[in-house]
């Protein structure tokens, strides 16, 4: 039986500044996430990234909780249908995790409770984590017969040692954020119920940044294990080499030797107006 639209999770969204927060709200199912969800974040992402005003993004879910993952009484039913039509699921929970590695602009996980599953992927998958000091983090398929989605070895396998990501898979139990925290892929703890505020105070200061520069030097961080040594340098080589001829190098350098705060806003709008004139 599928979810009623009553009962299914749903993408609250909170723009407060240039940060723009988005929150999985579910609180029957501990805010899991499906089918229905996968297009929905996808576009949320897509647009954050083409927006101009927006320079963050923080994802968390409602209620203490940050994701329970796939509904358990779907993926038992969707046994009952087609293969292709759970190729199609699983590409949709595909795009959707790519969306989120691939945005232009920084997302933060801000992670209370727990998140399990696809929401463990959904929470792996951002750049920055912001976990509570009583969070777990579970990849359990292998209780259920199955075997891990959602780039989730992929995305554990980048960050953790090979026999941890096993000891996490192999045996489906749930994994301390503090155990996460000091192999490195929390970058905080915080006790229950400042996760949020942090992570926004977080995604804040990123968002007062130069927002190019911020963009190119996600997608360098991302590519760097895909390239070799020589062929990641010329790439740092020509970022730079163009970044240092932009309004926000123009305005971040003098605020340095001038001894004061850059102000990349405005530099920002500079650059905009300036690309209106056809100038660049």
């Amino acid at each position: 039986m599928a979810e009623s639209n009553q009962d299914r999770t749903r993408l609250i969204t909170d723009r407060r500044g240039a940060v723009l927060l988005i929150t999985l709200d579910g609180p029957k199912s501990r805010n899991s996430v499906g089918p229905l969800i996968y297009p929905e974040l996808q576009s949320l992402m897509i647009e954050a990234g083409q927006d101009p005003n927006t320079q963050a993004v923080v994802i968390t879910g409602a209620a203490g909780f940050f994701s329970s993952g796939g509904n358990i009484n779907a993926l038992r039913n969707s046994a009952g249908g087609t293969l292709s039509a759970a190729t199609a699921n699983t590409d949709g929970l595909n795009a959707m995790i790519k969306s989120i590695v691939e945005c232009a602009v920084p997302v933060i996980a801000a992670v209370e409770g727990g998140a399990a599953g696809a929401g463990a992927s959904i929470a792996l998958s951002c750049d920055m984590i912001v976990a509570s000091q009583q969070a777990k983090f579970t990849i359990a398929h292998v209780r259920v017969g199955l075997c891990p989605d959602g780039g989730a070895t992929y995305l554990l396998r980048s960050a953790l040692p090979r026999q941890m990501v096993m000891e996490m898979c192999l045996l489906g139990q749930p994994m301390p954020a503090g155990r996460l925290a000091d192999a490195g892929i929390i970058n905080t703890l915080m006790p229950e119920g400042q996760v949020l505020g942090y992570a926004m105070e977080l995604a804040g200061r990123i968002a007062a940044g130069p927002p190019h520069a911020i963009s190119i030097i996600k997608n360098l961080v991302n590519t760097a294990t895909g390239n070799d040594l020589a062929t990641h340098l010329d790439r740092e080589g020509q970022a730079i080499n163009l970044a240092r001829f932009g309004q926000e190098s123009a305005e971040g350098l003098s605020a340095f030797l001038e001894k004061r705060s850059p102000d990349f806003t405005s530099a920002r709008n500079r650059a905009g107006a300036a690309q209106a004139r056809g100038e660049i």
